[in-house]
């Protein structure tokens, strides 16, 4: 089994636009160039699809470029505050609740808070 061939991008373009020009058969640009028709369709629509892209603004690209790092930024915070969040309802579940240390007080007010070395005295 044979490797396969390798042509560079000029060459691709020099056959995609003789192609496109008409003055020559597929068939016969196929031969000349010793490249199948199949390929060479391939790279034609290859062509025709992307042809847009050379009129598309780079900046409008860079600005893109720009918004999806952003984008990816901001999704790897929320999914770090995400673990935080979960690690912090995790250690509230552990600790003992303001209303049991509350109870525990001797003031009657439930929105007064002491901490355990104070409502020893």
């Amino acid at each position: 089994m044979g490797k396969h061939k390798h042509y560079d991008a000029e060459l691709k373009t020099q056959i995609v636009l003789e192609v496109l020009k008409g003055q020559k058969s597929l068939a016969q640009i196929c031969r000349e160039r010793e490249v199948s028709a199949d390929l060479v369709c391939h790279w034609r629509d290859l062509f025709l699809e992307r042809a847009s892209q050379v009129f598309t603004d780079p900046r409008a690209t860079a600005k893109y470029d720009q918004e999806q790092e952003r984008i990816a930024e901001l999704e790897r915070l929320v999914g770090q505050l995400t673990v935080e969040l979960a690690a912090t309802k995790k250690v509230s579940q552990l600790l003992p609740s303001r209303r049991s240390i509350g109870a525990k007080s001797s003031s009657s007010s439930p929105m007064s808070f002491r901490c355990r070395c104070c409502a020893k005295h």
